[in-house]
């Protein structure tokens, strides 16, 4: 078997769990750190591992464009490229399609794009990216799926999920590493009618993990929520369910409520360079002239290597300078936060406390519970 998974403890519809992978186990509900292009920006592989990080994702199509994956497999596959020793979960590329290329054709054999550095045609297939990622090594695989826009029309949003459906089985068809695991991917737009018929095909092919996919485009929030709400039971009980690109504190803690146990997101790392920080008690933008004299540290109940060492005035200053520590500084506090966050839930769940927990999270930051 290519990945492992136990169940441990389930609380108030949350999920305690330990993933087993041929580069080590991680805990659930987990958060990965982003390394797009095969590294986390602006923190080494120790660093990650000293702030609680125990998986991180890359990303198919930008280190397919750029070193190449062959050069990757040529130099040892990503972990020792890297120099990332612990699980690495690779995305298809899809959403990145669907994201950064504004001339792309999508038909049954795949999706033709045109590269956003320099215009370069390329296809890609389900075998294509599965081939990548199996030259990369990473530890968990996600088919190929088409990232369904919104809004869309139910019969566009159909179409597409169907597609899905039929890349997913060539995906599985095209794997010949069995090492390396496989997750499906849940589409079905907004409408939760589909959603639970993409749920029942995707389960029906029969992969290692399932994820769900096609949120976070632009829907509302409550939007969101019900879809989450709808297709997450849905899911096999034994097996991962991983919500792809969604990840606001609030997010995180919700989705955990209905039963999710992987996350990822850019946004701990891209707020942090924007001089957005996260702590308990909500946002901190940096920036606001409130804090230039402001002695205290980011968050005083945060043990990071940042609140330890530096205050809010300094921190501000930097900032403000366009110091490259700025970004290290403030990605160090973001990270901890989050990695910290997932550890306070799982902690929570393990000792049946998690209702309790949830409320305080959202009484801490004045917000009603969702």
């Amino acid at each position: 078997m290519s990945l492992g998974f136990d169940l441990i403890k389930t609380d108030a519809g949350a999920r305690l769990g330990r993933v087993t992978t041929p580069h080590g186990a991680f805990s659930t509900p987990a958060f990965m750190p982003v390394g797009t292009k095969g590294a986390v920006k602006g923190v080494t592989p120790e660093e990650l591992r000293g702030l609680g990080a125990e998986i991180i994702l890359s990303n198919t199509y930008h280190l397919y464009l750029r070193p190449g994956h062959e050069l990757i497999k040529s130099l040892g596959g990503l972990h020792r490229f890297m120099n990332w020793d612990g699980p690495i979960l690779t995305d298809s590329g899809g959403f990145q399609v669907f994201s950064l290329c504004k001339l792309r054709k999508i038909d049954e054999s795949g999706v033709q794009f045109s590269s956003h550095l320099d215009g370069s045609r390329h296809l890609l297939t389900p075998e294509g990216a599965i081939e990548i990622q199996e030259a990369l090594g990473s530890d968990i695989m996600m088919t190929l799926d088409e990232c369904t826009p919104h809004p869309a029309t139910r019969e566009y949003t159909e179409n597409s999920m169907n597609l899905t459906h039929r890349w997913a089985k060539r995906c599985k068809d095209a794997r010949k590493n069995d090492s390396q695991a496989l997750f499906g991917i849940v589409q079905g737009g907004m409408y939760k009618d589909l959603r639970r018929v993409s749920a029942a095909s995707i389960v029906d092919i029969g992969f290692d993990g399932y994820a769900l996919g096609g949120l976070s485009v632009g829907e509302e929030k409550p939007l969101m929520q019900e879809m989450i709400a709808e297709t997450a039971p849905l899911l096999p009980v034994e097996r991962p369910r991983y919500l792809m690109g969604v990840g606001t504190p609030e997010d995180l803690v919700f989705g955990v409520s209905q039963g999710i146990d992987m996350f990822d997101c850019v946004m701990p790392t891209r707020n942090a360079r924007n001089g957005t920080l996260f702590t308990r008690r909500g946002k901190l933008v940096i920036k606001n002239a409130q804090y230039e004299r402001d002695p205290a540290p980011l968050d005083e109940e945060c043990a990071c290597y940042t609140c330890r060492n530096f205050s809010r005035a300094y921190l501000r200053h930097i900032y403000m300078m366009g110091e490259i520590l700025s970004s290290r500084l403030n990605t160090v506090h973001n990270l901890h936060y989050y990695t910290t966050l997932m550890g306070e839930m799982r902690e929570a769940i393990g000792s049946g406390r998690f209702e309790e927990w949830r409320k305080s999270f959202y009484a801490m930051r004045a917000l009603a519970p969702a």
